[in-house]
Formats: C-alpha cells, structure tokens, sequence
C-alpha cells in the first residue's frame, strides 16, 4: 500500500534546462558508463556514480511542474492515432502533492519538441577505446552539439493550473471524452472536470507563447461526490460504455457512477459493491464486457464484478500474499490480468481459468512494493512495471531463453557484452534515475513511449529495444 507522498517538499531543480511556465524540461543525459550495474546485486564504492547510456534510448527526457505527483494520465489528442515521427508531443493531466492543501492543483500541461531518434538494436562496432565507430552519430553527445548550433531544441513545456482542494490522490481522463477526467482527493472527494478550454488553449498556442501557468485558476468541477466514507485511490472509467465510472475507498467501498442522458452529470449509487475486506487499492473495467471490472485490496486479493448479478463479487482469489497495489487488465489479450504487490512480487492471471490455477506467471524481480503497473497498448505480450526500489522495468512475456542465440551474439559483439547471467529473459529494459516512483503510463497514439512520475519529477523515455508491430498504412 505503500503510495502516499503527504506534505513533500518541493521538487528540487537539480537539471538545468529551458523553463517554461512554472515547469521546467531537461533533454540532457549522463555519458555512457563504464559498465553494467546489477540493481539491488552490485554496491556502489564511495565516489561512484550512476550514469545513463543514452544509446540505450530512442528519446529521454526529464521534466517536473513543481510539486511532486502521485498520479497522472496522458490524455489522448487529435495529433494522430499511430505517431512514430520525432518530435513529439503529448498532453497530460496530473495532480499534485504540495506541502500545504491549500496549495494544490490539478495540473494540465503540454510537452511539445520531444525530441528523438531511432537507434539500432545491435550496438554498432567501436574502436579500441570503446567509442562509436559509426559515422552516423546517434549519441546524445552529438545531440547536444545539434542543440547549441541551433539544432533541435529541448522540449517545451507549458501548464494550466486548477485549484484542487487537498492532495490529489488519483486522477484519469475518460478515454472516449478525454477532456472529461475524475480526481480522487484526500479530502474523501471524488470529482468529475471538464478541461476542455485548457486543452483547447494549449492545443492552439504554440511553442513561444506562455499560457500563466504561474497563475492558480478557480473552477468549479462538474460534480462533486462525497459518499465514500474514506479517502481512496482507486478509480477507472469505462473504455466500453463513454462516462461510466468505478470509484473504490480505503473503507472497502466501491460506488458505480452512471452518466445522465446530459452526459454532464452523474448518477452515483450510493449502495457499493462490498466484498473486500481491507482497502481498494485499484480497479480496472473489462475491455471487453461492458459490466464487468475487477478491483485488487490490501487484503491480498482479486474480485470480479458483474454489475449486473448484485454487490458481490462473481468472483474472488488469493493473488499475492501481500497488499495487492496495483492491477492492469490486457486490451489486447482480454483473458490476461496482472497484478503488483507490496512485496515486490507481480503476477499474471489468465481469467478463462479463474475457478482453478490461473496463475501463467509470477516474477520475484523487485524487491521493493510495486506501484505500478501497465500493459502495452500495442504489444499484447508486453507490460511495464514500477517499484519503490527506484527501478522501472519492461518485461516481455513471449521472450524465452536462446542460449545458441545469444552465443552467436556474444561471438560477434566480443568485449562490449558484459550483462548479468542471472536477470530473467523476459526482462526486456530497465529504466532507472528517479527517486520513488508513483506511476507509469504508456502512450497509447505514440508506440514505445512510457511516461512516468516519481518524487523527483517526470521522465519521458522510449527504450531502443522496444518495437511495436503496427497496423499496415496501405489501404
């Protein structure tokens, strides 16, 4: 259960970069380093560091909005359905952890220029010192001289901030009205915004033109419910039925939300769904079956709803032995569920075979509480997972072990491997560098690209060694 970040101090501003509004945006990286470091296996001496290998990256970069936040969404645009030329841009909503209430906003920005290339998944041979042979010159290094010359530009960021009472403890846009977004407070409040003028403000400036992030809006939200009998952090929007929404509570709760014929207001039933026993730490609607969501609890259990049998659980199993934090049901392989504990541990269910063993994975890697948890939106065996030990890492459930493979590339790449024996073949990249991590999403119109936030900030990241198979342009 581990998740709360009450009364921080301000984000520290350790980078450098082009300031924008009240936020600032970083596009710089270490140097590559001299060799592979083992999380949680290898210590570092006294004077050591941990630097990044950008080679290891299409783009990254690093940004914050001043507080630190516990949750964000990114929200979906008109820019493109499939985006795969730099530079990019993204628009998200987030909420903040200030070190008073009163000073807590929700926080709707723009990332603009996020700039990128794509790399080459085999490392290109290197002289004898180890540097870069190849003309072609993908390293950060030569990114930054781009940069000073008048190259591309670091990214942009730009904000529009809205009062929010209390820390915001949650908050996510509705998939199909994404100018539409539910916020869970920790004052014991769920509320429904509608941002559409802020979205349309940024979308229509461009890059040069600030928006008074600096300045703290008022407005009213749509609705304002205060049922729950606690505060909670899990909440979901139907991707099936446009408005509907499930919202759960630290009381074991859940409370269904109906949308009016209106589509702006809310109907919420105030009998919940009771079938836990302890907190509901997240919930997650079906992508398929438009009655039915499933909600994960610190009393280490799984249940699936139907709404339409009831307010018990259709279903329930042990998923973990302890807190289960974090849950995230496949798109793309509807039958599959994961799942994150506090004990480190993640899970993946295949729900066809609920009423027996339908554990297909179980992954000891963290050390630390999971805290998030997210499959890919474009590759059904691929998920990524975030950890209060620092790390965010990309499994790849269809990779197995090829020992003839990976001796043909040892053969041919020589020196230059030196990885761990040890680390499991599904593990496809870890991401490291920021300091306790909330949560993760991918970006559903931009294939490969991961943002997360932390205590420290933002980090936009796209691993060169993540590939999507896209839908065919031809018609």
């Amino acid at each position: 259960m581990v998740r709360s970040l009450k009364n921080p101090k301000k984000a520290k501003r350790k980078n450098k970069g082009s300031k924008k509004e009240d936020g600032q945006s970083s596009s710089s990286v270490p140097s590559m380093p001299a060799k592979v470091w083992q999380p949680g296996v290898d210590k570092l001496e006294e004077g050591e560091e941990l630097q990044c290998d950008p080679s290891a990256y299409n783009s990254l970069h690093a940004f914050h909005i001043g507080w630190p936040c516990l949750s964000f969404d990114i929200v979906r645009d008109a820019l493109g359905l499939i985006r795969t030329e730099f530079p990019h841009t993204v628009y998200c909503v987030a909420g903040t952890q200030a070190e008073k209430a009163s000073w807590n906003s929700i926080e709707i920005y723009k990332l603009s220029n996020i700039s990128g290339k794509r790399r080459d998944l085999v490392p290109a041979k290197t002289d004898g010192d180890g540097s870069d042979m190849d003309s072609d010159g993908s390293s950060s290094d030569e990114d930054d001289e781009n940069e000073e010359n008048g190259g591309p530009n670091p990214p942009v960021l730009q904000i529009r901030k809205i009062a929010h009472e209390g820390c915001v403890n949650r908050i996510r846009a509705m998939t199909q009205n994404p100018h539409i977004c539910a916020s869970w407070g920790d004052t014991g409040h769920v509320q429904i915004w509608d941002f559409s003028s802020h979205l349309n403000a940024l979308a229509g400036s461009e890059a040069e033109v600030t928006t008074g992030a600096s300045t703290m809006l008022s407005q009213a939200p749509l609705m304002k419910f205060g049922g729950h009998k606690d505060e909670g952090y899990a909440i979901d929007w139907s991707p099936l039925v446009p408005g509907r929404l499930v919202s759960g509570d630290c009381k074991n709760c859940i409370h269904l939300w109906e949308p009016s014929s209106s589509g702006t207001t809310w109907n919420v039933d105030n009998n919940p769904f009771i079938g836990h026993t302890a907190s509901v730490e997240d919930l997650q609607w079906s992508p398929t079956e438009s009655d039915v969501f499933a909600s994960c609890s610190v009393d280490g259990t799984i249940a699936i709803w139907d709404t339409r049998i009831g307010k018990s659980p259709a279903g329930s199993i042990k998923a973990h032995k302890a807190d289960v934090n974090v849950i995230s049901w496949n798109r793309l392989a509807s039958c599959m569920l994961a799942s994150g504990s506090d004990d480190g541990t993640f899970s993946i269910r295949d729900l066809r075979l609920l009423q027996g063993d339908s554990l297909v994975a179980h992954f000891e890697y963290h050390k630390y509480p999971i805290t998030s948890i997210e499959w890919s939106p474009h590759e059904p065996s691929t998920l990524a997972v975030s950890s209060a030990d620092n790390q965010l890492t990309i499994w790849d459930l269809s990779l197995e072990r090829d020992e003839e493979e990976e001796a043909e590339f040892r053969a041919r790449m020589k020196e230059q491997v030196n990885a761990p024996e040890d680390l499991p073949p599904q593990l496809l990249f870890v991401h490291q560098g920021q300091k306790d991590l909330k949560e993760l999403h991918w970006h559903t119109q931009i294939p490969g690209m991961i943002m997360s936030t932390a205590s420290d900030g933002f980090n936009v990241l796209m691993p060169s060694n993540v590939e999507s198979t896209l839908p065919s342009t031809e018609a």
